[in-house]
């Protein structure tokens, strides 16, 4: 098996996953465009799988049993070397499980998966995550964090990007203050079921649609380039950029940030789940290129 990276697809669509944060670090089409973003200079990341936490938390401390453990944002996922499990031309799955290193930040022992695969043009990432503790439950949340160049065509405009939801998104966002996400919602900016890219939306940090119907959203310029991203098990969605970057972040998730003032368990904080022993936990979202 390749050691470091493994590119795989079919005649629509190509990928490059890394062993490092089983991380996708390309995706391109068959003319040559490539949609994912080249972690510039802006973002030194690609796509990093967010676990066992999304976001931040107080002080970037997990209370577990009454115990701190330091836990930094987004968890520490991305940042360690998966084990290849299978490579194949059309698709790959690497895992990870918990050691001496994670044991001493997140004290619970788990795996972690994932499978990349592309068919007929279109990649889905699945995520899975089992229970390895023997009588105790495994609380955890975990979110992808897949960006895109934005724009998708050289030469194309930014301002004329959109995100169409497949339903009207009438309900109220929520936003991050010093990392933590503010207990007061905000009036959504979608206007139907279509969001105008702009970069004031992100001076703020991520949009946060913790009440979202969409499980489709489609990326792109009229006339244009576009892809269609769906997903499934995750319950929330970030939308994320840094104002004048060229990318942009569509990010389905299981938890977000922690509110302000919680200072409970990690088990209680909003947004995780908990498995029982021996069970699994699965999500996953999909891209793949359209006109529109």
């Amino acid at each position: 098996m390749s050691t470091d990276r493994f590119v795989f697809g079919d005649e629509k669509l190509t990928a490059t996953v890394s062993a490092q944060g089983a991380e996708l670090v390309s995706l391109t089409l068959p003319d040559g465009t490539g949609v994912l973003w080249d972690a510039g200079p802006a973002w030194r990341r690609h796509s990093p799988v967010l676990f066992p936490i999304v976001g931040r938390l107080p002080d970037d401390q997990a209370i577990i049993g009454g115990r701190p453990y330091r836990m930094t944002q987004h968890g520490f996922a991305r940042d360690c070397v998966f084990q290849w499990v299978e490579q194949k031309p059309d698709s790959c799955t690497l895992s990870l499980e918990a050691d001496d290193q994670t044991l001493a930040v997140f004290p619970f022992r788990f795996r972690l998966w994932l499978t990349y695969q592309i068919s007929n043009g279109e990649l889905t990432v699945l995520y899975t995550v089992r229970n390895m503790e023997e009588g105790r439950e495994l609380p955890f949340s975990l979110g992808a964090h897949p960006a895109f160049r934005w724009p998708l065509e050289k030469g194309g405009k930014r301002e004329d990007y959109r995100l169409t939801f497949e339903e009207p998104e009438p309900e109220p966002i929520r936003r991050l203050e010093g990392g933590l996400l503010d207990p007061a919602s905000r009036p959504t900016p979608v206007e139907g079921a279509v969001l105008a890219l702009l970069d004031d939306l992100f001076v703020e940090d991520a949009i946060i649609f913790d009440r979202i119907r969409s499980r489709v959203v489609t990326f792109g310029r009229p006339g244009g380039l576009a892809l269609r991203m769906s997903w499934h098990g995750f319950p929330e969605l970030g939308v994320w950029t840094r104002p004048g970057a060229s990318f942009l972040c569509i990010e389905p998730w299981q938890g977000y940030a922690t509110p302000h003032g919680f200072k409970g368990e990690f088990r209680d904080k909003p947004g995780v789940v908990s498995v029982q022993p021996g069970q699994e936990w699965s999500a996953s979202w999909s891209v793949s290129a359209v006109q529109v």
